[in-house]
């Protein structure tokens, strides 16, 4: 494995692979830090799900065998980022986590679906000859 070297933009497929799991792994510190309680277990076990499957997806992608099974994985990639998103504002609504300390993670779940969202249209734009 390769050590991305601070200041450069992530290149799919083998950076945005690594940026992914960075990502991950900032989420399970972040549900590290929860507080204990009912509420609280129930966010860090949702927000942990979506969130560490993002990368897991993109995996599954790497190795789709047509451009519309590609499509597929990035696409329910997405919808898991926006599942952690929400998971994300919810934790913030119900104090349990301060907004400044999730601002980075929250802006960093919004660039990594916009890159996967290009990524599907891209694919798209391929497979139809646009």
């Amino acid at each position: 494995m390769t050590k991305e070297e601070p200041g450069n933009s992530p290149k799919p497929p083998s950076d945005f692979r690594q940026r992914t799991r960075a990502f991950s792994i900032r989420i399970v510190r972040v549900c590290e830090a929860l507080p204990k309680g009912t509420a609280a277990r129930v966010f860090r076990d949702q927000l942990l799900r979506s969130a560490t499957s993002v990368g897991a997806h993109y995996r599954e992608a790497s190795r789709a065998r047509s451009a519309a099974e590609f499509v597929s994985k990035l696409n329910i990639g997405v919808q898991e980022l926006d599942e952690t998103l929400y998971w994300l504002e919810l934790i913030v609504d119900a104090g349990l986590l301060p907004k400044a300390r999730l601002a980075l993670l929250h802006d960093e779940a919004e660039q990594l679906m916009r890159i996967m969202v290009t990524m599907m249209k891209n694919a798209k734009g391929k497979q139809t000859g646009l």
